[in-house]
């Protein structure tokens, strides 16, 4: 808000915003790499123990040696990554009027063909000297992946190009189901949505097991992927992810899908008479 190039000074300009003069000179500080590598344990830890906040993650780091962070520390870094202790609570916050929450429609709903219901999610991302954030569109029915980016902040803007290029290569699912976060309560994403005539369906808040098909996947691709590397450059990250996932999609075995691989489940529902010719 405050232009140092402007005509007015920047005393002046701080003095009509109602701001304090010493605000308009702070410059916010990054990440130290001590809270960077922190927070790779921490994404470790919560990947196998969701449901640990920041207490239990402070007793599980210093039951494996590492005893210089406390819980409150833990705590502002979660809230950097994004990440929460998840189980079901009540909801006694109102939502934001320009961020509605809508119903969970996928209880007690079968789910037998592509494109019936489609679901997102984002995942903090570490890397050598910093992290990243990736978003994911995925076919509830097939675990195909059907789009995804990274970003360096958690905007609603990648998050809608995601859905934009999923839609644009797959088409418009029945159903999208997403958490509550702001990025899927957003104007500019739910815009999308009901642009397309797609139900809107979120997760109760903090219930994990509402969306656990890509939190299953996350997980997949952090241990078989991004744990086994440590990515400089986001261009690095960003081939290696790339490659990981025409693996995912194309050549690796599903359990649950019966040794299928997401490809074929998935193809094999929306164009079942060309896979059959």
């Amino acid at each position: 808000m405050i232009d140092p190039n402007h005509k007015l000074s920047v005393t002046r300009q701080a003095k009509v915003l109602g701001m304090s003069r010493s605000t308009a000179y702070y410059s916010p500080k990054g990440l130290s790499e001590t809270d960077i590598a922190w927070m790779a344990l921490i994404d470790r830890l919560h990947v196998d123990f969701p449901f640990a906040g920041a207490r239990m993650l402070r007793d599980l780091l210093r039951q494996r040696g590492y005893v210089g962070i406390g819980r409150r520390r833990i705590r502002r870094l979660m809230r950097v990554m994004g990440i929460e202790a998840i189980y079901r609570k009540e909801n006694t916050s109102q939502p934001h009027p320009a961020h509605p929450v809508y119903p969970y429609l996928l209880r007690q709903l079968t789910i037998d063909r592509a494109n019936q219901v489609w679901t997102m999610d984002i995942t903090y991302l570490p890397m050598r000297r910093g992290f990243l954030y990736r978003v994911a569109v995925m076919d509830w029915y097939s675990r195909k992946i059907l789009a995804w980016k990274l970003s360096n902040t958690m905007h609603a803007e990648f998050c809608v190009s995601a859905l934009q290029e999923a839609i644009g290569k797959y088409g418009v699912p029945e159903i999208m189901n997403t958490d509550q976060g702001s990025q899927f309560t957003s104007l500019e994403f739910i815009g999308v949505l009901k642009a397309h005539r797609i139900a809107i369906s979120m997760d109760g808040k903090g219930c994990w097991r509402d969306n656990v098909l890509i939190e299953r996947f996350w997980r997949t691709v952090k241990y078989e992927e991004v744990y086994l590397r440590a990515y400089e450059r986001t261009s690095e990250a960003r081939e290696n992810l790339t490659r990981y996932l025409a693996f995912y999609n194309r050549t690796r075995p599903h359990s649950a899908l019966d040794g299928q691989t997401p490809d074929q489940v998935y193809f094999a529902s929306t164009h079942p008479a060309a896979l059959a010719a």
